[in-house]
């Protein structure tokens, strides 16, 4: 069992693309259930549906729905390996349905609160200016915070105001980036990231302090440390601006399937949860201004 899990973990690097932290946490969930086999003395994968539900009762009691939703997730994709691979001649996996996953509304900023957010960095500092920049990207562009840390220099066409990113599964997109955006990444380029890389030379647009490709924890711990020096009380992440980006531009108008194209959704179904957030909007305009609301 460990040497096919180790297989199908090297299949979806190598030929399906994977991001490695989806690998990681296929890896985990397919390690618990050869775990919780060895202890009712199985020692195969088993094609026999009962078997497998009676695993994934174990866990419902034990998961959150999206917990569960993702193990079960990875263990239809394994299975589907199995069959292919000939381990296996029937998928059992192709009877379970996923669990539905509660919805939860992600937090958002208003717009003067993304105002604050924007003048808070001090400009005069290197850092400083390189957070502006790197908060008016987010905003402007909707990028995971993934995306912004391996941005590359070489992926900037900011005269046209466009950047290319490489998102989920190594997949490529254009994305459209405003003027002011823009203009504040190369502000950025010009005036505080050389004297940051006089020694390190490296392809990431966005440094440290160190002249080193930033990482997410980095950006998450500095947004943090803004925030609440702000005084906002929301719990705000480097996704809150993904979100807030999103659902801005729904209250303006914009089109659910241009939104997916820029926020990288393969499903438009993952598109959809900011369907709810301006459905909230619209009735609070309508308690609001309705003589009887």
């Amino acid at each position: 069992m460990d040497e096919l899990i180790a297989d199908f973990i090297h299949y979806l690097d190598v030929e399906r693309g994977l991001a490695p932290l989806t690998q990681v946490s296929y890896r985990q969930d397919l390690r618990e259930f050869q775990a919780w086999l060895e202890a009712q003395e199985i020692d195969a994968f088993p094609s026999d549906l009962a078997v497998i539900q009676d695993f994934l009762s174990a866990q419902n009691a034990q998961k959150a729905p999206s917990s569960l939703s993702r193990m079960i997730s990875a263990m239809r994709r394994f299975y589907r390996y199995l069959l292919k691979e000939g381990v296996i001649t029937v998928d059992p996996m192709a009877l379970v349905d996923s669990p539905k996953p509660a919805q939860h509304l992600p937090a958002t900023l208003s717009s003067p609160e993304i105002d604050r957010l924007m003048a808070a960095p001090d400009l005069s500092r290197p850092l400083g200016l390189r957070d502006r920049a790197i908060f008016e990207l987010m905003y402007a562009t909707g990028l995971r915070v993934s995306e912004v840390v391996n941005l590359r220099l070489d992926q900037l066409h900011l005269t046209m105001n466009l950047i290319q990113v490489t998102g989920k599964g190594d997949k490529e997109r254009i994305i459209p980036i405003s003027a002011q955006a823009a203009g504040w990444v190369q502000r950025y380029l010009q005036d505080a990231r050389p004297g940051l890389t006089q020694k390190t030379r490296p392809d990431a647009v966005f440094v440290n302090f160190h002249g080193r490709q930033l990482t997410r924890q980095g950006i998450w711990k500095n947004l943090k440390a803004y925030i609440t020096a702000l005084g906002i009380k929301k719990n705000v992440t480097p996704h809150t601006l993904r979100h807030s980006f999103a659902t801005h531009l729904l209250e303006n108008g914009a089109d659910l399937r241009v939104l997916q194209e820029l926020l990288g959704h393969s499903d438009i179904s993952t598109t959809q949860i900011y369907t709810h957030l301006s459905a909230k909007k619209i009735v609070a305009v309508y308690h609001k201004t309705h003589p009887r609301g």
